[in-house]
């Protein structure tokens, strides 16, 4: 039997876990932010970094040497910050870099990214990025040969993992893969002993779904989820549903599942249609949370429910009203580095 993660006692940490750094790639494809908009996503990113190089190294993947000091001359803070000189199309490091896991160390699991189901044939070359950012991290590198992206999949560090029907089991990844095998690639290379299945995600997410805009592990046994208030919303119903899947559930240690319900920010649209604003879409570093905010009533609670979930954490609200014309947000953009012990 070939060796997995799972048997050489690998397992996918909760994001809430010790790090030793964030990545992040800075932004400038125009497709995707054009040069009106670009200022304010800058703008953005500079409070992320900032913010999280408070408490772990942040690692910036930037083009060359040109982009490496127009950057560096953007953060006030620059300690703690390292450069990488790598290139990549677009900022979407949750889903083209590597997942770490770990066990007596730190290894990485790379999956296959198609770009969400070859929607964006420029974007496919970041799967390249990916896998060159694992080989110079020096780490032990599994390739399943799964398409999978990291914004599709949530840990509680304790052998539960969430993420929906609409996107692992649709037949532009792994047509092959039903719900079974996919519990098994779970499970062998993530460390899963229980994968909870939520049905589907929000308008606008040209991800099929992911689940780190609608529901998020916040402690063991503990999940946060998106909750729309507008009855006449077409998120309301889909939102429901999955809030009520979560609240029969169960962990992986058997314990019910505790629900914490987050108010989905006011509709943002972008010239293609609705675009994917939550506030789920934060992302927990060593010091703080980072919180997507969009200019709403929304904001303050959802501050607030973060706030109460991390008591020991400063949370940070990032105004994403920019970020998101993209197509994503906060934990979109980052990707985890655990640290090799608790």
């Amino acid at each position: 039997m070939p060796e997995t993660p799972r048997s050489l006692g690998y397992r996918m940490p909760a994001e809430w876990e010790k790090h030793d750094a964030t990545w992040v790639s800075w932004p400038k494809d125009p497709a995707t932010f054009p040069a009106a908009i670009l200022p304010k996503v800058e703008a953005a990113y500079v409070k992320m970094v900032e913010a999280l190089a408070g408490g772990e190294e942040v690692r910036v993947l930037v083009d060359d040497g040109k982009a490496e000091a127009r950057v560096s001359g953007m953060l006030r803070r620059a300690e703690r910050v390292a450069f990488h000189r790598i290139k990549t199309v677009d900022v979407w490091t949750r889903d083209y870099l590597a997942t770490c896991v770990r066990g007596r160390d730190v290894a990485l699991v790379k999956w296959e990214f198609n770009a969400w189901g070859n929607k964006y044939e420029d974007l496919l070359p970041d799967d390249g990025a990916g896998r060159a950012v694992a080989e110079a991290s020096g780490l032990r590198v599994f390739n399943p040969g799964v398409v999978l992206e990291g914004g599709s999949i949530d840990s509680d560090g304790e052998g539960t993992i969430l993420t929906t029907e609409q996107c692992l089991l649709n037949p532009n990844r792994n047509p092959r893969l039903g719900r079974a095998g996919l519990d098994r690639v779970l499970a062998d290379n993530l460390g899963a002993e229980k994968v909870v299945w939520l049905k589907s995600g929000i308008e606008g997410d040209d991800t099929d779904g992911h689940v780190d805009d609608i529901a998020r592990f916040v402690a063991p046994g503990t999940v946060a989820v998106a909750s729309e208030g507008d009855a006449g919303d077409p998120n309301r119903e889909a939102l429901e549903a999955d809030a009520r899947l979560l609240e029969a559930g169960r962990d992986a240690k058997g314990r019910p599942l505790k629900v914490v319900r987050i108010p989905m920010p006011p509709r943002a649209d972008g010239p293609d249609g609705r675009l994917p604003a939550s506030h789920l879409n934060f992302y927990i570093g060593n010091r703080g949370v980072l919180v997507p905010t969009f200019g709403g009533e929304s904001d303050r609670a959802a501050l607030r429910s973060v706030g109460e979930a991390f008591p020991t954490r400063e949370v940070v609200g990032i105004d994403c009203r920019a970020l998101v014309y993209g197509l994503g947000t906060i934990h979109c953009v980052t990707q985890q580095v655990p640290a090799a012990h608790r």
